[in-house]
């Protein structure tokens, strides 16, 4: 300013306060359907938000804005798509962040899509499955062998009574190995090392007393040395080691139709074997025991004793499960030698058939939205499991000129039994089983109507209906399969 302003009444300065004064009277504001596109243009803060350009995002974003339950988390995703404030105002015309987030969490409807199913748990080992099922069966080739070296009619019952002391105590021993494995390998390894030569020498007693001592006791302490081996074998997943281990009776067997191999060979290559067999279990668990023992309470017990030492109690069902299968395989053998086969190699599919059920379930567990509908689900997953293993075992029953229906019923009972104790449900199926045999044992003894071959075939269908019922009560419900 060059100079002072003159504040004398009417002079310019009052034209000027008189102007201001009229500028900053309050104007009357026309309505908002009154102003025209080009106020709109000018007047860009009173504006509202951009629906087109917010539409546009929604259909961009609306495949993970759909999961949303809260529009804080539309807000996040907004937050990590990098979309500032100034974007959000200039772009979109929201004021801020929350204000978007909650525009497109109304637009978009809200899909929960299933997540994505990963693998199978329960996916079975097929291969696995099926050489367990042929080595159950191929330490028969030994008495095919041996059969012209001595009198194995008049010795059969040690060599019964061990073979039944032996698959008690391998149940047993293999049910508290598994256990002491949530531990550590080296633990189940100890286990097993302190068990399987315990189970021999009780086999090796008992069919010593059941059939005199004499060379009958070195064939009876080779099967009960052999059955404890390939247990521990069985136990540690180490299935392919003894198929290798057999190979010479494999061998010698094979050319039998062809070739007598002599005295020397026949008692030779069962004795290989059974060598080969205790070398190679002798390797595998002292490779189990050089691993790392377990560390802290659960190698000492304090803590989870329950799952790390348990009681021998727990294993008890477990071998009375195999006694009673046992002697109900006996049973059958006696009526129909070849049916035994054929229910031994079926154990293969058997274990097969008891991943599959699991896997089904689990698939069932996610499908059901009721626990009726689950029921259903587990119902029919029973049935096709059940009648998958039980009807090939038909055309292999009149193969072998047995009757189907002892067998069939036999099978089912064993597998139910299986599917009971794969579960942790291991008294239900071994009582069950000690009924029938003592049942269907008693007929055959005496000699009494309705007959060996139907009281057996009556029993196990009797066992197979209660044990089929016991599982849809126990695994028709969603917790054991969660």
């Amino acid at each position: 300013m060059s100079g002072p302003i003159s504040l004398e009444p009417g002079g310019a300065e009052q034209d000027t306060l008189a102007l201001r004064l009229a500028d900053v009277r309050p104007r009357r504001r026309r309505p908002r359907w009154a102003l025209d596109d080009s106020t709109l243009a000018i007047r860009l803060p009173l504006r509202g938000p951009d629906e087109d350009a917010v539409s546009r995002l929604a259909a961009d974003l609306a495949d993970r804005i759909g999961p949303a339950v809260h529009p804080y988390e539309v807000a996040a995703l907004l937050e990590a798509e990098g979309l500032t404030a100034g974007t959000i105002k200039e772009r979109y015309g929201h004021p801020d962040l929350f204000s978007l987030a909650a525009a497109l969490y109304e637009r978009v409807p809200r899909t929960f899509p299933e997540p994505a199913r990963g693998p199978d748990p329960w996916r079975p080992d097929t291969v696995r499955c099926l050489l367990r099922g042929v080595l159950f069966a191929l330490p028969g080739l030994a008495y095919l062998l041996t059969a012209p070296l001595w009198d194995a009619g008049a010795h059969a019952s040690a060599l019964i009574v061990a073979g039944l002391v032996s698959w008690a105590w391998g149940q047993a021993l293999g049910h508290r190995a598994h256990l002491r494995m949530v531990a550590g390998r080296r633990e189940a390894a100890l286990t097993l090392l302190a068990g399987a030569p315990a189970g021999a020498v009780l086999a090796t007693a008992a069919g010593a007393v059941s059939g005199g001592v004499g060379p009958v006791t070195l064939v009876v302490a080779a099967q009960s040395l052999y059955l404890a081996a390939a247990g521990v074998l069985l136990v540690l997943a180490r299935e392919r080691l003894l198929l290798a281990a057999l190979t010479p009776l494999v061998a010698g067997a094979a050319v039998l139709p062809w070739w007598e191999p002599g005295e020397a060979a026949r008692a030779g290559l069962p004795a290989l074997a059974l060598l080969a067999t205790l070398a190679v279990t002798g390797r595998v668990l002292w490779s189990a025991l050089a691993a790392n023992p377990a560390s802290g309470a659960a190698a000492s017990g304090s803590a989870a004793s329950g799952v790390v030492r348990p009681s021998p109690l727990r294993s008890l069902p477990y071998g009375l499960f195999g006694l009673a299968a046992g002697v109900l395989v006996l049973l059958e053998g006696r009526r129909e030698p070849y049916a035994v086969i054929v229910l031994t190699v079926s154990m293969g599919p058997a274990e097969w058939l008891l991943y599959r059920y699991r896997g089904l379930s689990v698939a069932a567990l996610r499908a059901a939205a009721t626990p009726a509908g689950f029921l259903l689900r587990s119902a029919g997953i029973l049935g096709l499991c059940l009648a998958a293993y039980v009807l090939p075992l038909w055309p292999a029953a009149l193969l072998t000129g047995a009757a189907p229906d002892a067998l069939l019923t036999l099978a089912a009972v064993l597998w139910t039994a299986l599917l009971l104790q794969a579960f942790g449900a291991a008294w239900p199926s071994a009582l069950v089983c000690l009924a029938t045999a003592a049942g269907a044992g008693t007929v055959t003894l005496l000699d009494a109507p309705p007959g060996p071959g139907a009281a057996l075939a009556l029993s196990c269908g009797a066992a197979a209906l209660c044990l089929t019922g016991c599982a849809l009560w126990r695994l028709g419900r969603p917790a054991p399969h969660a």
